[in-house]
């Protein structure tokens, strides 16, 4: 009895060794036997943690991410903090308990994350930050957001001078973030760029905050209940400018029916701005890009990812690596869209 009860146990425990031996297995491995398949440099462990995933831009890119990441044969956890910094000193942590080769951190606020970012590079891992230079870092992958700001203003400025004039000033409403700080620099560059290139024919009646499409529509609809002239409005990404064209399509009764004179120009590229643009019949005017679609941004911070992974060093000002500009009209339209 005793030879066949540790016959049973012996068997049990042999078939929890091979259990534990699939789930350890890395996600990486393919049928040809390489760690990251054939072609692939994969096989690494990424963590990423970016400010909310409800903001249609992060979910755009960050889908296309995943998918190019997988592909490439890497093992990626992507995660939202909602704007929450204690909330994404967790995650990061969490990131460095399981042994991420890289952590890539967009963070809700940079000072509030340099600890634990420079704690993951003591224990060996490589950290990049999005959108801020922070100090704990291998690499900052950033925009010079002043100057974005500036350019979404300049741009904003050219449609208010074809539209208005000093004695038919528009009004404008500027929608910013200012609790975060790269979204208050490029609120500040839009406020800029507008008293730069604007001729005396503006003025700014009102100032909300948000980057999530609803939150920006509430607000949007209580500025146009106090100002029901403002048809003019910059923000600081996607959020910004669905939020306010919903506002305005509510507003003047739908597709085709916004006043010429009528315009929202905000950043980042989203496939519902592109098809408000291409349509020509809502109150989207223009927007300032980057990379271009979402699968172009994608590709360009997986690239990052190998430049670091490899060892490549960033040091001094090589350390901050800027992402450049790019316009989106009817001549690129089609291209960026088929990217999304």
């Amino acid at each position: 009895m005793k030879k066949k009860v540790l016959s049973t146990i012996l068997s049990i425990a042999m078939v929890a060794a091979m259990l534990m031996g699939c789930t350890t297995e890395s996600p990486a491995s393919s049928d040809s036997g390489d760690e990251g398949g054939e072609g692939k440099s994969g096989g690494k462990k990424i963590g990423i943690t970016i400010q909310n995933y409800e903001n249609a831009y992060w979910a755009g890119v960050m889908s296309k991410l995943d998918k190019i990441l997988k592909d490439e044969g890497y093992e990626a956890t992507i995660v939202g903090c909602e704007e929450n910094s204690g909330k994404q000193i967790e995650q990061i942590e969490n990131f460095i308990t399981s042994g991420c080769d890289l952590i890539m951190v967009h963070p809700n606020d940079a000072d509030a994350v340099e600890e634990v970012c420079g704690r993951a590079m003591k224990e060996g891992i490589k950290v990049m930050c999005w959108d801020n230079p922070m100090e704990n870092t291998t690499a900052n992958w950033v925009l010079d957001n002043t100057e974005l700001g500036k350019e979404i203003g300049k741009t904003a400025a050219a449609f208010i001078n074809e539209k208005y004039t000093a004695d038919n000033k528009a009004e404008v409403c500027v929608i910013g973030k200012p609790d975060t700080q790269v979204l208050l620099e490029r609120q500040n560059g839009i406020e800029a760029g507008l008293k730069e290139n604007c001729k005396d024919n503006y003025e700014i009646v009102a100032t909300i905050d948000g980057v999530v499409n609803n939150e920006v529509q509430s607000k949007a609809e209580t500025v146009l209940q106090a100002h029901p002239d403002c048809k003019v409005w910059v923000g600081v990404g996607a959020g910004a400018m669905i939020g306010s064209n919903t506002a305005l399509l509510a507003k003047y009764g739908g597709e085709g029916k916004i006043p010429e004179d009528c315009g929202v120009i905000t950043t980042d590229v989203t496939s519902e701005q592109l098809d408000a643009l291409q349509s020509g019949k809502t109150a989207v005017r223009a927007i300032v890009g980057f990379e271009g679609s979402n699968t172009d941004t994608a590709q360009a911070c997986f690239e990052m990812f190998k430049r670091i992974l490899d060892g490549e060093k960033f040091e001094g000002d090589a350390k901050n690596v800027y992402r450049p500009l790019s316009e989106i009209n009817m001549d690129n339209i089609e291209e960026i869209q088929s990217g999304m």
